[in-house]
């Protein structure tokens, strides 16, 4: 890779987009057959054009509105040359339950690749999806159940899950009708 190589400009885009998360899904890590690829070179950060899972399940957690997130910081070192990619999705869970206790046990000794479905939208109408741990995958680090004090208090669970990666999130190619319908091989997407 050239050292400083530039490949296009960008102009003032639309200024209505909508920010947020309405779906979060999750797959283990290790249930992909292959590494995921994207357009370009494996790895790279740009479109997701393979999946390949099996048999394995992807499964779907809806998420309130206005309550989950996705971030990827940038952490570079001009000391050392480097540079690389800190994704991290926050998601509210509402309302306590032993059977949310027990999945976030789950999530927490799993290593995931994360999969954000967002409001922002593609030209088309269709939702734009990001990969988030593609590589690396990510882990269920930091968190909070409470109950809240006060009638109006959220009781529920707030999770973070973080990972680290070599290159920015790419996101999912586009898809015919359903999220993932464009030839990626999954089991299902499990939604309850």
């Amino acid at each position: 890779m050239a050292c400083g190589s530039i490949t296009k400009g960008r102009g003032l885009d639309c200024n209505r987009i909508s920010g947020g998360i309405k779906y979060i899904y999750f797959a283990v890590l290790d249930q992909f057959d292959q590494p995921i690829e994207t357009v370009g070179l494996p790895v790279s950060a740009g479109e997701i054009t393979d999946l390949q899972m099996g048999a394995n399940d992807i499964y779907r957690y809806t998420m309130p509105i206005g309550v989950a997130s996705a971030q990827d910081q940038i952490v570079g070192s001009r000391e050392n040359g480097t540079v690389y990619y800190t994704p991290t999705v926050q998601v509210l869970f509402n309302r306590l339950s032993k059977e949310d206790q027990n999945e976030i046990k789950l999530l927490a000794a799993t290593k995931l690749v994360v999969f954000c479905q967002l409001n922002q939208q593609l030209a088309n109408g269709h939702d734009v999806i990001i990969g988030m741990g593609v590589t690396n995958g990510m882990e269920l680090n930091a968190g909070t159940i409470n109950t809240g004090a006060a009638w109006g208090d959220k009781n529920g669970y707030t999770l973070t899950l973080d990972g680290m990666e070599q290159s920015p999130f790419p996101m999912l190619a586009d898809f015919t009708t359903d999220p993932f319908d464009n030839g990626f091989v999954y089991g299902a997407i499990v939604t309850s």
